[in-house]
C-alpha cells in the first residue's frame, strides 16, 4: 500500500501564507467592531446594544462554520452522535468563550482605541502560557518563555502610559479587554479538553452559535432593539461573521497538517495588523510613544513564548 501523499497545506510557503491570512483577518476585527458601532448607531454607553451587535455576529458566524463543516470532506460525526453530556459541554463552552468573553470584549473595545485593544488583547498568549504551567505537567515556564511573558505584560502596562507619565486606564475599557483576554485563555484550555471527544469544527460552530444566540437574547431582554443598519452595515456584519468562520476553518485545518508552533507563531501579526488598520480605517494616531514601545515588545513576547512552546512535547 502506497503511503498517503502529504497535504499541500503542509508545505511551508502555503501554510505560512494561510496562517498570515488568518492573523490579518483576526487583526481586522478591532477596527471593524468600532466601525460597526457607528453603522449600527450603537451609543457609547448603550451596553445592551453592544451585546446585541456581538450576539448577532457570532450567531451568524456559528452558522457559517457549521455550513463549512457540512461540506467538509471525510467528516463522519453527526449531531446524533452527541449525547447529553456533550451538549452540556458545548453549552458551557459557548457561555464562557462566546457569551461572557465577548460581552467583556465588545464593551471594553468601545471605551478604548482599536490599536490599544489589539495590543492589550494579545495578553491572552501570555495568560495561556501561565495557565498551561499550572495545568500541564509537561508545559512548565522555561527561561525563554518566562522572558516572553515578562515582555508581554510589560507591553500591556506600557501601552497605557502617556508621555507625561500619566496612565490612561479604565476598568470598563482597558480592564474589560484584559479580562476578555484572560477568558480567551481559560476557555481555550476547556475547549482543548472537550475537543478530545467532539469534532473541533462542530464544537466551535455550535459554541459560537449557542453563545452568540444567548448573548443576543440577553441583550434583547435588557431592552436592546434587534440590530439594524444600512446596506453598508450589513455588509460589514457579514464580513465580521465570515472572517471568524473562514479564519477558524483555515486555522484548524492548518493545525491538523502542521506543527502547532509553526502556525501559532503567526499570532504576532494580529496586534500589528490591528494597530495599523485602526490607523488606516479609524484615523487613530499610532505614532504615540506608548504604541511605538509596546508593539515591538508584545510581538517579541509572542514569538518567544510560541518558540519555547515548540520545545514542549504535546
Amino acid at each position: 500500500m502506497q503511503p498517503l501523499k502529504p497535504s499541500p497545506l503542509s508545505r511551508p510557503l502555503i501554510a505560512s501564507l494561510l496562517a498570515s491570512l488568518c492573523a490579518m483577518l483576526w487583526g481586522s476585527a478591532y477596527p471593524s467592531i468600532k466601525l460597526g458601532y457607528e453603522l449600527f448607531l450603537v451609543g457609547p454607553d448603550d451596553t445592551a446594544a453592544k451585546m446585541a451587535f456581538a450576539g448577532l455576529r457570532f450567531t451568524f458566524a456559528g452558522l457559517l462554520v457549521l455550513f463549512f463543516r457540512y461540506f467538509q470532506q471525510g467528516e463522519k460525526q453527526r449531531f446524533k452522535s452527541l449525547d447529553g453530556k456533550a451538549w452540556l459541554q458545548i453549552l458551557m463552552l459557548g457561555l464562557l468563550q462566546t457569551t461572557i468573553h465577548y460581552a467583556f470584549f465588545y464593551i471594553g473595545v468601545s471605551y478604548t482605541t482599536g490599536a490599544k485593544s489589539s495590543i492589550l488583547n494579545s495578553s491572552s498568549v501570555f495568560f495561556s502560557a501561565l495557565l498551561a504551567h499550572w495545568v500541564y505537567t509537561n508545559d512548565h515556564i522555561s527561561l525563554r518563555k518566562g522572558l516572553g511573558i515578562l515582555l508581554g505584560f510589560i507591553s500591556v502596562v506600557m501601552v497605557n502610559f502617556e508621555p507625561n507619565l500619566g496612565i490612561t486606564f479604565s476598568l470598563k475599557g482597558e480592564g474589560f479587554v484584559v479580562i476578555a483576554a484572560f477568558l480567551t485563555s481559560a476557555s481555550a484550555l476547556y475547549s482543548k479538553r472537550v475537543s478530545r471527544k467532539i469534532d473541533p469544527v462542530l464544537l466551535t460552530s455550535m459554541q459560537l452559535f449557542l453563545g452568540g444566540l444567548i448573548l443576543l437574547a440577553l441583550a434583547l431582554s435588557q431592552g436592546a432593539s434587534f440590530p439594524t443598519s444600512s446596506l453598508g452595515g450589513y455588509v460589514l456584519l457579514l464580513y465580521m461573521a465570515s472572517l471568524s468562520a473562514v479564519a477558524f476553518s483555515i486555522w484548524t485545518t492548518l493545525l491538523k497538517h502542521n506543527k502547532v508552533s509553526s502556525i501559532t507563531v503567526f499570532n504576532f501579526l494580529i496586534p500589528v495588523v490591528g494597530t495599523f488598520l485602526s490607523a488606516l480605517l479609524l484615523g487613530e494616531s499610532i505614532f504615540r510613544l506608548q504604541y511605538l514601545l509596546a508593539l515591538p515588545l508584545v510581538v517579541a513576547g509572542i514569538v518567544l513564548v510560541t518558540y519555547s512552546s515548540s520545545k514542549t512535547p504535546v
